[in-house]
This record gives structure tokens, C-alpha cells and sequence, in this order.
């Protein structure tokens, strides 16, 4: 019994009910029925705790936002470096002089590196993966390839060893908190996203938006790859900066914010959204 998986045991436990031998579970026809071939849904096929002898350090440190009461709030790009979108995000950070975080795409990167070439002085990369796979459906060996891979391409085009890693679509699966740990990583996800969608054609909207809403250490999620939609986002961007500004809040990269959070428990997010309101 301790050899089964939980949804071994439920796929029997399904075939039962339906007064189905349990035998034929293995059946390709039984196995799609009941949805055994695909990968789970919320996981990879490593759980953080398959594995031990990979484990490097003590804990991996997964980031939402920052707690600090210090006004800063940090800009980042998924997805790039890309031809039109990039340029025009870089063109818009270097008229404010903003700096940003750039979690990149290793394959972009080794396609479109001349995009980035000399332009990233104040900025700070990122790891995001070689191809934007969902991570969390792959074991422990293809995703360490996959962050090596993306590594290697960082140092080779732009002369950093990227810190952080962002995970495509968010999505964290055992293997992958495994091989951040591995690797060192701190795992960077968000607490405010652009809303493109919903803002469609009017970038106004949205710049209003991410100023009125964000709060000491928020990590803002934006990208510099895609559809048209990220024009909205683009020509947005030279006002959320300058509003921003105007409520006290600095810009800077995702590392600098990490570093102004306290070492001390503060206030839980509705406390701190309240401070940023102030």
C-alpha cells in the first residue's frame, strides 16, 4: 500500500465505482478516460522533497512582494529581449532614468541579444526559463538543464550571473523549487500585474491604475514580449513612472527592493497597503 500513489489509489477507487475491474487501469483507453497520462495539474513529477541529496541550501526563498515600509516598488519585464517591445521599454526606462528587472528567455536572449547589447547598465536579469516551458511538468534533471541553459546564455550575452528566477506562468512544481535551490536562486513572482486586457486602448487607465494601487514593496509584473496588447502597458509606462513619483515612491531593481525588507515581522499586506496610502 505505501508504494501507491494517492492517484493510483483514486483511479481505483473511481474503476470500482463504476463497476470497472480495477485491472484495467493500465489500459490506454481506461488511462485517458481517467486522466492518468497527463501530468498533474498543480505539480511536477518531483515533489520537493524527492531528492534530498540535491538540496544546497537550507530553504528557498519565493518572493511576492517585499516587506519593507520603505517607498520603493520594483518594474519587471517578462518574456524579452523581443524586436519592437523591448527597445521601447528600455527607450522609456532611459527617459526617466528607471531601472528595471528583466527576467529573460534564454532562447530570446540568444536570438535578439543585440537588442540589449550595451543598454542593461542600470538594469538587472533575470532567469527565465530556455523556451517559457511550463517547468512544473518536468523532473528534476530537464529542469536544471533548462535554468543551466538559460544561465550560460545570460553570462555569454550580457555578462551577468542572473540571482533570480521567475518561473513560467508562475507555476511551481517540486522539481522546480529543487533545482532554485540547487542553483541558488531566489524565486521572484508578483504582487501587481498590468491588466492589458482590460485597459485596451486606453494606456491612461492603466498607468492610473498601477499608481493608485501600489504599496511599499510591491514587485510589478509587465512584459517586453507578446501581442500588440503590450502597447497599452508601453505607452503607459512614462506616466505610472511619473505618478509614482509624485506619491513618493522610488523605482528600482528587484534585488535593491529585497534588500530594504526588514529583518523584523511587520504589519501582514492590509496593514501595509494602508501604510502606502498614507
Amino acid at each position: 500500500m505505501a508504494g501507491l500513489s494517492r492517484r493510483a489509489l483514486l483511479g481505483g477507487a473511481v474503476l470500482g465505482a463504476a463497476g470497472v475491474a480495477t485491472g484495467v487501469a493500465g489500459t490506454p483507453l481506461v488511462r485517458g478516460w481517467l486522466g492518468l497520462d497527463r501530468p498533474p495539474v498543480s505539480g511536477g513529477y518531483a515533489a520537493s522533497a524527492d531528492h534530498l541529496e540535491a538540496v544546497a541550501n537550507p530553504g528557498v526563498s519565493i518572493h511576492y512582494y517585499a516587506r519593507t515600509t520603505e517607498p520603493v516598488v520594483a518594474f519587471t519585464f517578462d518574456d524579452g529581449p523581443a524586436p519592437h517591445w523591448t527597445p521601447m521599454v528600455l527607450d522609456e526606462l532611459d527617459k526617466a532614468q528607471v531601472p528595471a528587472t528583466f527576467f529573460m528567455v534564454g532562447r530570446n536572449l540568444s536570438q535578439h541579444s543585440a537588442l540589449v547589447d550595451g543598454r542593461l547598465a542600470r538594469h538587472e536579469v533575470g532567469n527565465h526559463s530556455w523556451k517559457h516551458d511550463d517547468l512544473a511538468t518536468e523532473d528534476l534533471a530537464r529542469v536544471g538543464d533548462d535554468l543551466d541553459r538559460t544561465q550560460a546564455a545570460i553570462r555569454k550575452y550580457t555578462g551577468r550571473t542572473a540571482t533570480l528566477f521567475r518561473p513560467p506562468y508562475g507555476h511551481l512544481g517540486g522539481s522546480t523549487v529543487l533545482a532554485a535551490d540547487q542553483r541558488g536562486y531566489d524565486v521572484v513572482l508578483w504582487s501587481m500585474e498590468m491588466h492589458e486586457n482590460t485597459y485596451k486602448g486606453d494606456p491612461a487607465g492603466q498607468a492610473r491604475d498601477i499608481v493608485a494601487s501600489a504599496r511599499p514593496g510591491s514587485i510589478i509584473l509587465a512584459h517586453d514580449a507578446g501581442g500588440d496588447q503590450r502597447l497599452v502597458t508601453i505607452r503607459g509606462l512614462a506616466a505610472m513612472f511619473d505618478g509614482l513619483r509624485r506619491r513618493g515612491f522610488r523605482m528600482v531593481t528587484v534585488s535593491e527592493l529585497l534588500a530594504t525588507a526588514s529583518a523584523k515581522p511587520l504589519p501582514g499586506p492590509a496593514a501595509v497597503r494602508a501604510i502606502g496610502t498614507r
